[in-house]
């Protein structure tokens, strides 16, 4: 991801983007997002339907929302996570989630490395994200971040991993379906 220009942004620029522009919005700063692969969107919709179809078998509240989806963390950052697990709905408005979702999970590329293992991280953690799991499809490995509990932990597709936020749900990326 690459930085446009060096102003200061706000979210109400943003707002003010054309309908289908896709950026990002760190410490005021514009980043410009590549066009998802269809590994990317497939995992995104698998990884989507599994959580969303647990929740559902819980009678669970949450929310599962993919991208593309506006998180307005706060006038300087807004950000499109691949996926949204928002448990207080009153966050989500009619242009997006206000607020921190409760968990989020990015899809990684090859150019987005940097932003979503460093630079989201530190804003989803200073934020209150909940959980946070990064997906590498190129080294088939999830990489979870329990906040709450501050825990990092690495696995491959062929590992069983535990959502710490939703006691039960264990998802095997290789189980889930084609990608």
């Amino acid at each position: 991801m690459e930085a446009l220009k060096l102003e200061t942004y706000t979210s109400d620029d943003i707002k003010a983007m054309p309908e289908g522009t896709r950026v990002e919005l760190l410490d005021g700063v514009l980043y410009d997002m590549a066009s998802p692969t269809t590994v990317h969107q497939r995992l995104t919709f698998q990884l989507s339907f599994a959580i969303e179809s647990h929740i559902r078998a819980k009678k669970g509240k949450c929310e599962v929302i993919p991208a593309p989806y506006g998180v307005f963390l706060d006038k300087k950052n807004f950000l499109e996570p691949d996926i949204s697990v928002i448990c207080d709905t009153d966050k989500i408005k009619k242009d997006g989630c206000h607020g921190a979702p409760d968990w989020v999970i990015e899809v990684v590329s090859p150019s987005s490395q940097v932003m979503d293992y460093l630079r989201k991280l530190k804003k989803y953690i200073a934020f209150g994200v909940r959980e946070y799991w990064i997906v590498d499809p190129q080294d088939e490995t999830v990489t979870t971040y329990d906040l709450e509990n501050d825990n990092m932990a690495k696995y491959t597709f062929h590992d069983e991993i535990a959502c710490q936020l939703f006691p039960g749900l264990k998802l095997e990326i290789d189980k889930l379906g084609r990608w």
